[in-house]
């Protein structure tokens, strides 16, 4: 990360101690002294947005708020401003260009029509993703039963045409693999790519490996590409997507560091810990710089093939004591 973006990351912080109280007493506390570099940013535990209402924006100027679909206990409440919301769609945009090119793709959404209606992290997620689709078919019904017949009209019509599949992984897995697996149905879709996030934890419990998950989508759809995702409400628009040699990439509008479990000082390249997430979007919200509950490793961008800029991140599952939640953990 360079130090242009060091500063933009200094800048954030300055912007939202001006305008966020909440936000300004805690890094007072906690973070007394000038930032010098990136790891001395202040970070905010995502925790943070289930317990306070964290804005930095008139509230007049609020256009949006929206949720983290986690079940159990309070969910993360996100402020959005109109400014927010269009760099959230840019930086997106250009994220999904670097990956799967600027072309809009029919799109089959695993998922029910109501939840592109709603307010919480898929619904982001679903109409985040959408502005790359076109001629949307969603799979499932409002009782996220699979609507076998949809799916095959849908396929018919677009047979000699590159298909956009998205869908929460668990939801992809339980409604729609395994509902074709038990049926003995399969779909011709080769000519797709499947886009997909979250839910990792209830494959893990289900003991489907990531490589066991694609060949289950090989087989049921004879769809080759397959790319996982990691992100989350608290940062919308700023996507690590998985590129064509297995690797999630930081994006270009931000950087991941890991921390210590006991210290919670940086780690070097390689050592597991937690993982502190930036994104320059954020201007309504202190959401800029965040320690999640989650457990990963960074790696240079350098030992992977694909020749992208943004570090890699691996995600190894959640902190154990860490409350539980989830995009798909809400179905």
């Amino acid at each position: 990360m360079t130090k242009e973006y060091f500063e933009v990351f200094k800048e954030l912080t300055l912007h939202h101690k001006r305008h966020c109280k909440i936000y300004s007493d805690y890094v007072d506390s906690l973070f007394p002294a000038m930032p010098l570099s990136l790891k001395d940013i202040p970070y905010l535990p995502v925790r943070a947005f289930k317990e306070f209402d964290l804005f930095s924006v008139p509230e007049s100027k609020v256009f949006k708020i929206m949720y983290s679909s986690g079940t159990a206990g309070a969910r993360s409440k996100i402020f959005l401003d109109k400014e927010t919301i269009k760099l959230q769609s840019f930086h997106l945009t250009q994220s999904f260009k670097s990956h799967f090119g600027g072309s809009r793709f029919p799109m089959l959404i695993i998922d029910s029509e109501s939840t592109s209606k709603g307010r919480t992290a898929r619904t982001a997620a679903v109409n985040g993703f959408s502005l790359y689709g076109k001629k949307r078919c969603f799979a499932l019904n409002e009782k996220m039963e699979l609507k076998v017949k949809e799916v095959a009209e849908f396929l018919e019509q677009h047979k000699n045409t590159k298909i956009f599949i998205f869908g929460f992984t668990f939801i992809l897995y339980q409604s729609f693999i395994n509902k074709l697996q038990e049926s003995g149905i399969t779909f011709d879709f080769s000519n797709a790519f499947v886009l997909h996030g979250g839910g990792w934890k209830r494959l893990a419990n289900l003991n489907i490996s990531d490589s066991d998950f694609k060949s289950m989508i090989k087989s049921s759809l004879g769809c080759e590409h397959v790319h996982n995702y990691y992100g989350m409400i608290e940062q919308t628009g700023s996507i690590y997507f998985e590129c064509e040699y297995g690797n999630l990439h930081a994006p270009h509008n931000g950087t991941a560091l890991i921390r210590n479990f006991d210290s919670l000082k940086v780690n070097n390249y390689g050592e597991k810990g937690l993982i502190q997430v930036f994104s320059s979007i954020q201007k309504s919200y202190p959401g800029h710089s965040l320690l999640t509950e989650d457990v990963g490793t960074v790696y240079p961008a350098s030992s992977c093939q694909c020749g992208r800029k943004g570090d890699i991140i691996k995600i190894h599952g959640r902190l154990e004591q860490a409350e539980i939640r989830g995009c798909s953990d809400a179905v």
